[in-house]
């Protein structure tokens, strides 16, 4: 899968309008209703306390969500966004939009609506020589395995450093993009951004559903780079 890199320019917008943002509400429970809600939205970035390249990569991020959105109405599903990957521009998983659907641990750590911490699979070298292949079939095992919310997983592509997974609701066929990656280096990390395709909130699905890969990890030895 291609990964598409984020520009790093100067241009900051000072305003944007959004027109038929259409917001769904998904409780991801069976039963529950699902809402289509259709506003006008303005909002005005100057906010001098995020960095221009986050914003940078945020608005592509926003706008292509909008593009997908908009094209996938009549398709619960949605369509994969094209930024998935490891970014090529200062390499980590892509940022989230400014929705609520969303976490990833490229985000800063000041962001608590979008911010999670990495994952280290040998904690203080406690595991003896534990290598990145035997960590990326732990992971493996503990995607397919685990189901918090009955969600299906489907790993659409694997190499040796990152693991793309779809998760797809039982009811509605929504879907959810989680991807992992294990950066260069000795350091042993898992990165990992997990993010709706569709609406603007998930009712904490994607924060949940991290977390119970991150306790069926733990007991293999795994464990948070802090508290989560």
């Amino acid at each position: 899968m291609a990964s598409m890199a984020s520009p790093r320019s100067s241009y900051l917008p000072s305003s944007r309008s959004y027109l038929c943002n259409r917001i769904i509400h998904n409780k991801r429970s069976i039963g529950s209703s699902l809402p289509l809600v259709i506003y006008s939205h303005h909002q005005n970035n100057n906010n001098n306390n995020k960095p221009t390249d986050q914003m940078g990569r945020r608005e592509i991020i926003l706008r292509s969500s909008e593009v997908a959105l908009i094209g996938a109405i009549f398709n619960f599903s949605g369509t994969k966004p094209n930024y998935l990957g490891v970014q090529k521009n200062n390499p980590s998983l892509a940022l989230c939009p400014a929705t609520k659907n969303c976490i990833s641990t490229s985000e800063n750590a000041s962001d608590l609506t979008h911010y999670a911490p990495p994952w280290n699979y040998n904690p203080e070298g406690k595991r003896g020589n534990k290598s990145r292949e035997d960590a990326m079939e732990e992971l493996l095992q503990v995607i397919q395995s685990t189901k918090a919310d009955k969600s299906k997983p489907r790993i659409v592509e694997k190499k040796d450093d990152y693991v793309h997974v779809e998760y797809e609701s039982p009811i509605l066929g929504l879907v959810d993009d989680v991807e992992f990656w294990f950066p260069p280096g000795k350091k042993p990390i898992v990165e990992y951004r997990s993010a709706s395709r569709l609406g603007n909130f998930d009712f904490d699905a994607n924060r949940k559903r991290i977390k119970a890969l991150r306790l069926e990890l733990e007991k293999k030895g795994w464990a948070s780079e802090n508290s989560f």
